[in-house]
């Protein structure tokens, strides 16, 4: 039975990873950090599945402890300060964890236990100002934000050590991709929570920033397969992982009001607080390097997503009332 090691368990990616893999047959061992409360809501229905063990990304010795106790297969790092607005009020936290982090378990995995293959979450976010479009694993790096200067290097730190000592370490470049169970100041999530409320009477009004913005918006639950599928290859490589296809949130508020029958243009209000620093205009993938050498395609397209997140909102707010 192989055994995984999945940091950021208990965030969206790291939750639909651990079912994805326990259902493969793997071992999954989840990495938490020690705090006075449990916040499990995500794993909780996997928790007499997986093995959950404490340890810190600003803490070297407890990674390393971590690794040496529990020597798996694989490694993946999808813990981080990964709210890009928050990269800017907190920049040297996000930094610590989101850019050191990654150094402090691949020099855990060197140390100890050097024969782990290692993912690192990279980011479409990296792409920033982009310079081409689509973009491509190719693709120059001009990050605009502080999360996504973070994530250039974590990436880079990341090819460092598998051109360095020989470790097998990838980089998955994924694009935005959302789900149920995507925190919710999250705007995708955001969105569908608020029009939710609206529809359930709750509210009055959704306040956005900029409506322009274009994402190429997947899936989660897709997008873990293709992280299992490139350790899997002979030989690491890094991948950029998307729908190729664009949206602006604009787009993303008239599907979701839509949804549930309600024009978006009665309730929805822009507000300049919501608007970033410097903007990240537009951000689509060419995954044609991980359609053709990993078989892999998304499964769940714009509009059934937009969807299933409207249903899951209405249903945990009924639930809830």
């Amino acid at each position: 039975m192989p055994k995984a090691l999945i940091t950021g368990v208990t965030g969206q990616d790291g939750s639909y990873l651990a079912e994805t893999l326990l259902a493969k047959g793997y071992e999954v061992v989840g990495v938490v950090r020690r705090t006075s409360h449990h916040s499990y809501e995500r794993i909780e229905h996997l928790l007499d599945q997986i093995e959950v063990v404490a340890a810190d990304l600003l803490d070297q010795h407890s990674l390393t402890v971590v690794l040496q106790d529990t020597r798996p297969d694989e490694v993946y790092n999808l813990a981080a300060q990964s709210y890009v607005p928050t990269s800017w009020t907190q920049p040297v936290l996000t930094g610590e964890f989101t850019a050191l982090g990654v150094t402090r378990i691949l020099e855990a995995i060197r140390l100890v236990h050097p024969s782990a293959k290692f993912y690192q979450a990279s980011s479409s976010e990296m792409f920033g100002k982009v310079t081409e479009t689509p973009q491509r694993e190719t693709t120059p790096f001009y990050p605009r934000s502080p999360y996504g200067v973070a994530k250039v290097y974590g990436h880079w730190i990341t090819v460092n050590y598998r051109e360095s000592y020989g470790l097998y370490a990838v980089s998955g470049i994924l694009f935005n991709h959302e789900s149920p169970r995507r925190g919710i100041e999250f705007v995708t999530r955001k969105v569908t929570d608020g029009v939710a409320r609206i529809k359930l009477g709750l509210a009055k009004e959704l306040r956005l920033g900029n409506l322009d913005a274009r994402r190429d918006w997947g899936y989660a639950g897709d997008y873990v397969e293709a992280m299992w599928r490139m350790l899997q290859q002979p030989r690491p490589q890094d991948f950029v992982v998307g729908t190729g296809q664009t949206h602006s949130v604009r787009e993303l508020v008239e599907v979701a009001f839509g949804h549930v029958g309600l024009n978006w243009q009665d309730y929805v209000q822009t507000d300049a607080k919501y608007v970033r620093p410097a903007e990240v205009d537009v951000l689509q993938a060419d995954p044609s390097k991980a359609r053709q050498e990993l078989g892999w395609s998304p499964k769940v397209g714009f509009r059934e997503l937009v969807a299933m997140m409207v249903d899951a909102d209405l249903e945990r707010l009924r639930r809830s009332d």
